[in-house]
């Protein structure tokens, strides 16, 4: 459970500032995601469902946490399970991580497996949940993604245990704020928040509480439908320390 016995979950738009360490050579917003946990030695779960649990990811995850005191594991699907019981494993968790890729074939995955009601559960509990891209837009009910192709799509089929919808590379993909825009305005998905790369959404129970930031011109934004259509409003920035 976090520290404070309350729900959080980080979502980050991206990672990309070559700056942007912390302690142990941990990315500053993955680190404040673990210091959320409150535990000295905290226990992470790293899911690379979204790329299909390819080493490489699993591998390159868990040299980049070799630096901090913490316990980690992690959760792969295919082509089985790797524990005998997933909810076993992830209900025993300090932070659960979820990395980027494919958020509609993540999805899918989960569910046959059930970890849409493990998730559920495990942040019922107080495990943090954080994740990157489609490891953000995963705990909402939907976003944009180019799970369907390299022209970014609208997904509706997330885990909504917030509400709203979510898009990461706000800045760093060119078609991503224009759909987003788009989308909320058509009433495709609903109004939500949108992060840059180097922004992360902390939402403490249902209730967005702030945007992180690792870099000083990272911004966060919610986009809500008005008279005029979908309009964004940038929201307050608090630079971590790292």
């Amino acid at each position: 459970m976090a520290a404070d016995g309350r729900r959080h979950v980080l979502a980050i738009g991206g990672l990309r500032a070559p700056d942007s360490y912390g302690r142990g050579g941990v990315p500053l917003l993955v680190d404040y995601a673990i210091q959320l946990s409150g535990a000295q030695i905290p226990r992470i779960c790293l899911i690379n469902t979204a790329m299909g649990d390819d080493a490489g990811s699993y591998l390159r995850s868990y040299q980049g946490l070799s630096g901090t005191p913490s316990q980690v594991t992690h959760l792969q699907l295919f082509p089985m399970p790797n524990v005998e019981s997933p909810a076993e494993l992830l209900l025993s968790q300090d932070v659960i991580f979820v990395g980027g890729g494919s958020v509609a074939n993540q999805m899918a995955v989960w569910r046959v497996h059930g970890l849409d009601a493990i998730l559920r559960r495990a942040w019922e509990a107080g495990v943090v949940l954080t994740g990157v891209s489609a490891g953000a837009i995963c705990w909402f009910a939907g976003g944009t993604t180019d799970s369907f192709g390299p022209t970014l799509r609208p997904f509706t089929d997330g885990l909504g245990l917030l509400k709203g919808s979510y898009c990461p590379h706000y800045d760093s993909e060119a078609q991503r704020k224009p759909l987003y825009r788009e989308l909320v305005a058509a009433g495709t998905i609903p109004p939500g928040v949108a992060c840059d790369d180097g922004a992360a959404a902390h939402f403490i129970d249902d209730d967005l509480a702030e945007i992180v930031v690792d870099r000083a011109n990272a911004r966060g934004y919610r986009v809500v439908i008005e008279d005029t259509g979908a309009v964004e409003y940038g929201l307050k920035t608090r630079l971590l320390d790292g």
